[in-house]
């Protein structure tokens, strides 16, 4: 007994020596993590914390603001989203479900006969039960009771699982802020593309009646021998080429129209809609701050985080499948060849505990292939974190410059345009006084125009540098719903 003992005893340590040689994780330094500037590249001096502001105070056009709520409530990437994260949940509560024991109420109904000359069916045929009284044969079984089977989370490898399960729950959460930001930036983006192009169709109507009037003037010069057929065909083919534009530019908004309309989850339909307003739009300031404050506000970021971490408790939970796993099943219950002996306690009762303790010795290339396979998604999880840092940082450095040299660009436009409308009263005067021809002042008109034109493309681009500059700081993905993301994280 003493030597069986023993040898129990080396088998069941042969086992656990033989489990623990693991392998151990790729470990790499976040060098684009610790590397990352302390300021941004155009940043002479240090600006202050970045500050977000919520979109409905960010946002000040009362019907731009309307049509982002409507997207919020009808867009379907949103609303696939939001499903993800339902999926993930469900994750979350299977894997905290693994940790517990799975306990099953259950009944039993059977029925055996032995052989006449085997040790079983010799046994019964010469036992009584009580005097005068044999085993029946056949033997009915009669069952009731619970069971429970439960795998003791000993190198926590279930708990890794289930940190796993949460992180990726918690980058669904983010992608769901991500989706947010990126969506309120591409609503307010396609609208003022439409505002833009309601005042420029507005220019082109302009234009267009400019066009004819120096058409007539060029024929009627023409007919008085003061210009030739030259001018008035140059002239014909300016009034084309700007009716074009005209179904050019109501293409363009028909295309915006229904562009916007995908994003708020509609059938296409007319955008309502004040172009009045756009040259007048106040551009919000914007404080960029340091870099390091990106990490936590960019729902892109904060997701790709969550992501690595998950890849890294992935890992850790694959490389402890080479250690031994220990079982424990145990059941409790009701046992009798007659339902009315279940009731004769405790001659019924049955109970059984069972503990066992495996692990792999043979066939670990599954195990090993899971591990690698597990370990190389760490390391692209790090790759794809550094270069979401990298792009976030790049792309703040490139719309601060963007926004400083509009701003430039703009104000020089809008002296050309001031100083054009000018030279427009100066043209009339001379042609009051005989000094220049009517033709001369209508050059001088489409000129003001033309620099009207380009002084709307310039603000529709400071606009939208705005609001790219507002996503990239991580404006419009702010997690509203807090509560839902409260969960147990061990």
């Amino acid at each position: 007994m003493k030597t069986k003992y023993i040898q129990y005893i080396v088998g069941v340590s042969a086992l656990i020596m033989t489990s623990c040689k693991t392998p151990q994780a790729t470990r790499m330094d976040d060098t684009v993590k610790m590397l990352m500037p302390s300021r941004f590249q155009q940043d002479s001096v240090d600006n202050g914390h970045a500050t977000i502001t919520p979109w409905k105070q960010f946002f000040t056009d009362s019907t731009l603001v309307s049509l982002i709520d409507t997207a919020l409530t009808n867009n379907q990437d949103l609303r696939m989203t939001l499903q993800q994260i339902a999926i993930a949940k469900s994750s979350v509560l299977y894997q905290q479900g693994q940790l517990m024991p799975t306990v099953s109420l259950g009944g039993s109904v059977g029925i055996s006969k032995a052989g006449r000359y085997t040790s079983e069916g010799a046994g019964n045929a010469t036992t009584e039960m009580k005097p005068g009284k044999s085993i029946p044969d056949p033997l009915m079984d009669y069952q009731l009771g619970v069971s429970a089977d439960w795998e003791v989370d000993l190198w926590h490898k279930l708990s890794s699982s289930k940190r796993a399960s949460v992180e990726h729950y918690l980058a669904t959460i983010e992608g769901r802020n991500a989706v947010l930001s990126s969506l309120i930036s591409q609503v307010a983006s396609n609208y003022y593309h439409l505002l833009a192009l309601d005042n420029k169709l507005e220019l082109i109507h302009q234009y267009i009646d400019l066009q004819k009037k120096a058409v007539e003037i060029a024929k009627i010069q023409k007919s008085a021998d003061a210009d030739t057929e030259l001018a008035v065909e140059k002239f014909e083919s300016e009034l084309a080429k700007a009716r074009s534009e005209e179904y050019t530019l109501r293409q363009e908004m028909t295309e915006s129209e229904n562009s916007l309309n995908l994003l708020l989850g509609r059938y296409p339909t007319t955008i309502e809609r004040n172009k009045s307003s756009f040259l007048s739009a106040n551009l919000q300031k914007v404080i960029t701050g340091i870099p390091s404050e990106l990490l936590k506000n960019r729902p892109d970021i904060r997701q790709a985080e969550h992501e690595l971490t998950a890849a890294k408790w992935s890992v850790d939970a694959a490389r402890k499948e080479f250690l031994p796993s220990l079982n424990i099943s145990a059941s409790l219950g009701l046992d009798a060849f007659n339902p009315t002996y279940l009731t004769k306690l405790p001659k019924s009762l049955a109970y059984s505990v069972l503990g066992g303790l495996t692990g792999p010795l043979i066939n670990r290339k599954a195990i090993q292939a899971n591990f690698q396979t597990a370990d190389a998604q760490q390391v692209e999880a790090l790759y794809e974190y550094d270069k979401t840092l990298l792009t976030a940082y790049s792309e703040v450095c490139t719309l601060m410059s963007k926004i400083k040299n509009l701003d430039q660009y703009y104000q020089l436009k809008e002296e050309e345009s001031n100083k054009l409308d000018q030279s427009i009263n100066i043209a009339r005067l001379l042609y009051l006084n005989g000094r220049c021809t009517y033709l001369d002042v209508l050059m001088d008109q489409r000129d003001a125009l033309d620099a009207k034109m380009e002084l709307l493309e310039a603000k529709e681009q400071q606009l939208s540098s705005m609001v790219d500059v507002y996503r990239s700081l991580g404006g419009g993905g702010q997690d509203t719903q807090n509560s839902e993301n409260k969960i147990d994280r061990r």
